[in-house]
């Protein structure tokens, strides 16, 4: 992303920087202060000075020094770069949303800098940027420098460079293959003159040259099969190892690009896109090399015959290639566009599916029907529209390619006539011709397999480049955490333009229980998610036992927390391989006794298959309280020196809590726990309590303490005892209804 925008002769004049003063961020300033669009002014940000400038003049020069705070605020439609001078409130530029990205990164380095606190930025792309070329993509997301340098084609080399040995075979059969029907060709024409002349049958020649013409059909189809399978086990191969590649690639990117893609626009590039490699090969890359030798073979045929008929013949050729060319654009942007709502129709159908019990739930299944026939009728609509395309340019070629025979036969018959050619030289010179025509048929199909596979196999690069935000460090390494935890100074932000922790600083002991407590939003979960280092912090650092958990390994890391979430997610299997995720090599002995620990060994008992019954997908087959159990088990199986609870009896009854609550007791002991609940009650007995608000840490302390203080946690006390205090009365209101009823009598008549 550019930070750095060149500024024009009149800005830098009228900046008029100092000796030795360094322009370090500069961006348009593209909003006037009624909304207007201006292309003339700039916000230029040196290594003393925030300036704002127009060709009216400089609007804004404040130096760093005076600045106590720099921010960028996004609103409708704009951005906003506010700032405090002097302890005054200042506007300093307004621009679009397209800038906004921009801006809160220059507003964090300003901010840095005016406050002697240089900032190291973390820039993340988010302008749509070809990954094979490095080039900004235009709005449709097609890559003109990629298709015009053939890039995407080396990269399909490339791809097929391990299986070298395999295609040199291939190429081997296409050539004999090639060579042979061409030799076929040469019989023909040997027949016409030598044998199929009056007075000159000879029975012995004719049974030989009609069985070396049938050998060489036989050995031609033999070679085309064997060709083809090979082309159809080298697809297959190549497809496998690229949704291999594909998954493995998913596994290891980051949180922040998975939950930025569709579930259905990823699930099409494994399946589908890698289908479209097999397709290719199998269709097109079986006949690429013997189309190209046949080709050129039957052309020297052609030539050595009659050069001046082979040039009337291919006087259309040129033509075709120039068609074909002029619409090549056409035909990509037609099929990207296709495949987009390919992709929106697969999330949609992959989204209705996933939460079919909430459609039925609400009734909405009609609603439902009536948004995916949209989905699916724009998606009929795109296809037909291409095929129709196709289906009238691919014949117009054909038909346009096809002029050349009727020259053949005209002027090769003339010829014949004249005697200046021979009736097997006709013979021969229009079954070259019709090899020719044939693969120049074939050609004119191929641009279009050409840049539906050039397409797939972008979007497969797409997500094979993508480098993940969290990887180990050179310095990574593997220990046995102990449990004492710091955040210093954390700053943090999903977008870099909405920080949701900042300068966020604590320490917890080893063992220690923390309760997370505040309002929906604060940030309690992104803690939780930066200590996973699901997340890698914007800025300062996170230490577990002193190190930053950036040196920490990875696996090593995740291997040594356990974490019980709300929405408890179990996989499509039996129980025991669900509790089993969490320690592949777990024994069966220990998955009981974890799930004893987990107040869930009596209940899976009493199911007909135990521990090896079926959970449903996503454990639709137990309860709430049964999954929780289950998560439970799930997490203490591996002894986590680091515990982690989201809310995890927030949606349970109170049988089920106290359950879940009795498991929880024995879970924590001796553990490093950060607990995140609403219903306060369960955070009583919290070492200490962390009151998240306003960006960062609002309050902490025990429970007493925090009740003495009466603060922010003080108010949410009361407001849930007074919640409950509603509800109690309510249960006494409608009990006392019900025992009035109860007691009232019908009367006699």
């Amino acid at each position: 992303m550019n930070l750095r925008y060149k500024l024009p002769p009149w800005a830098k004049a009228l900046l008029s920087p100092a000796d030795g003063e360094k322009i370090e961020y500069c961006a348009p300033a593209d909003l006037t202060g009624d909304g207007r669009m201006t292309g003339d002014a700039y916000t230029v940000v040196t290594d003393a000075r925030l300036v704002v400038l127009d060709r009216s003049g400089v609007k804004h020069d404040c130096k760093l020094a005076d600045l106590s705070e720099v921010r960028c605020e996004p609103q409708v439609d704009c951005g906003l770069l506010l700032a405090v001078l002097r302890g005054e409130p200042v506007l300093l530029a307004r621009f679009s949303m397209k800038h906004t990205v921009r801006y809160s990164y220059i507003a964090r380095a300003a901010d840095g800098m005016a406050k002697n606190r240089p900032v190291t930025l973390k820039i993340r792309e988010t302008e749509a940027v070809c990954k094979l070329c490095g080039q900004p993509l235009p709005r449709m997301g097609m890559c003109k420098n990629c298709g015009s340098k053939k890039i995407a084609f080396g990269r399909f080399l490339t791809l097929l460079r391990p299986y070298l040995l395999r295609l040199a075979l291939v190429s081997l059969l296409m050539l004999l293959s090639g060579g042979l029907l061409l030799f076929s060709q040469y019989l023909q024409r040997v027949l016409a003159d030598r044998y199929l002349v009056p007075g000159r049958a000879e029975p012995a020649g004719l049974a030989l040259i009609f069985g070396g013409m049938a050998f060489m059909i036989a050995a031609v189809i033999v070679l085309n099969i064997v060709q083809n399978l090979y082309c159809v086990r080298l697809g297959a191969r190549i497809s496998l190892d690229l949704r291999e590649k594909l998954y493995k690639k998913l596994q290891e990117l980051s949180l922040s690009f998975i939950t930025t893609r569709q579930p259905g626009e990823l699930m099409n590039r494994i399946v589908q896109d890698t289908s479209q490699i097999r397709r290719f090969m199998e269709e097109a890359f079986s006949q690429m090399f013997s189309t190209f030798v046949t080709m050129l073979g039957a052309l020297v045929v052609m030539l050595a015959i009659s050069p001046s008929l082979t040039l009337l013949s291919l006087v259309f050729v040129p033509a075709v290639i120039v068609l074909s060319r002029l619409w090549r654009t056409r035909i990509h942007r037609m099929f990207h566009a296709q495949w987009k709502k390919t992709d929106r129709l697969s999330s949609s159908l992959q989204d209705v599916l996933s939460g079919i019990r909430v459609v039925k739930a609400f009734g909405r299944e009609g609603e439902e029907i009536s948004k995916f026939k949209r989905a699916a009728d724009g998606l009929g609509s795109t296809q037909r529209r291409n095929e129709l395309f196709w289906a009238t340019f691919y014949p117009f070629l054909t038909f346009v390619m096809g002029l050349g025979s009727y020259f053949v036969v005209l002027f090769g018959g003339l010829q014949v006539l004249s005697a200046d050619m021979s009736i097997g030289e006709l013979m021969q010179f229009s079954s070259s011709a019709a090899i020719l025509y044939g693969p120049l048929s074939w050609m004119a199909r191929f641009p279009r397999m050409l840049i539906q596979m050039l397409a797939s196999l972008s979007r497969i690069y797409d997500v094979l480049d993508e480098e993940p935000e969290i990887q180990n460090s050179e310095a990574a390494k593997a220990f046995d955490i102990k449990g004492d935890i710091e955040f210093e100074n954390i700053r943090f932000g999903y977008r870099c333009y909405e920080p949701v922790l900042k300068d966020l600083s604590f320490q917890v002991k080893a063992g220690e229980m923390i309760g997370l407590v505040g309002p929906s939003g604060a940030g309690k979960s992104t803690v939780i998610n930066l200590l996973m280092r699901l997340y890698d912090v914007d800025e300062g650092r996170i230490l577990i036992d002193g190190v930053d958990v950036r040196d920490i390994d990875i696996r090593a890391l995740h291997s040594q927390i356990g974490v019980v979430l709300q929405e408890t997610f179990l996989f499509s299997g039996t129980i025991f391989d669900n509790i089993r995720f969490s320690k592949p090599d777990a024994t069966r002995e220990e998955i009981i006794l974890a799930a004893k620990r987990a107040n869930a060994h009596d209940f899976i008992c009493r199911f007909p298959d135990g521990y090896n019954s079926y959970v449903g997908e996503r454990g639709v087959m137990l309860s709430g309280g049964e999954r929780q159990r289950i998560s439970i088990a799930r997490a203490i199986l591996g002894d986590p020196k680091i515990l982690i609870l989201d809310e995890a009896t927030s949606s349970l009854d109170t049988e089920s809590e106290h359950e879940v609550q009795r498991a929880l007791e024995r879970l924590t002991q001796g553990r490093t726990t950060f607990a995140i609940a609403h219903r306060l009650s369960t955070l009583k007995n919290a070492s200490r309590l962390f009151v998240i608000d306003d960006h960062g840490m609002a309050e902490s302390g025990t429970h007493d303490e925090l009740m003495n203080r009466k603060g922010i946690y003080y108010g949410l006390v009361q407001a849930q005892l007074e919640m409950h205090k509603v509800r109690e009365f309510s249960e006494l209101e409608r009990q006392a209804a019900k025992e009035i009823t109860f007691e009232k009598k019908p009367q006699k008549a």
